[in-house]
């Protein structure tokens, strides 16, 4: 379900991923409009959503996007997300032809190896001024 406050598209990330972060850099440039608000799986909104939904609190191993209270993980999550970007991106959503263990096998093992590859950060990024609307407290 839904909490009243919560926009109707959000993708919860992990915060301390370098590669998580780089794909919310991403979205929020092909995103002009607005329509994904983020948090960080870290913060304490997306603690309380996850939890709700019975979903893992300490070991982020897939993005989450919640649009208009449905759950969205792991390839799910991103082919989901990449239907509200302009551009051709949102041809991407071709990939849900493709069976989802298969897509979530490949998903998860990006997953896995995403620290080694792209690097690991101190803490959760801080949004600019000009985003900061954006991302949910």
């Amino acid at each position: 379900m839904k909490p009243a406050h919560l926009p109707n598209r959000v993708l919860l990330f992990d915060g301390v991923c370098n590669l998580c972060n780089g794909a919310v850099q991403f979205i929020i440039k092909r995103d002009p409009d607005g329509l994904i608000s983020f948090a960080s799986l870290q913060s304490d909104t997306a603690q309380e959503l996850l939890a709700s939904q019975g979903l893992p609190t300490e070991h982020f191993d897939s993005m989450v996007f919640i649009e208009n209270g449905r759950i969205y993980r792991k390839s799910a999550a991103v082919l989901k997300v990449s239907r509200h970007l302009g551009g051709a991106w949102r041809l991407s959503a071709i990939f849900f032809a493709v069976p989802r263990p298969l897509r979530d096998m490949v998903y998860s093992f990006i997953a896995r190896s995403r620290y080694k590859w792209f690097g690991k950060r101190e803490a959760c990024m801080l949004p600019s001024p000009d985003i900061k609307n954006r991302f949910l407290s």
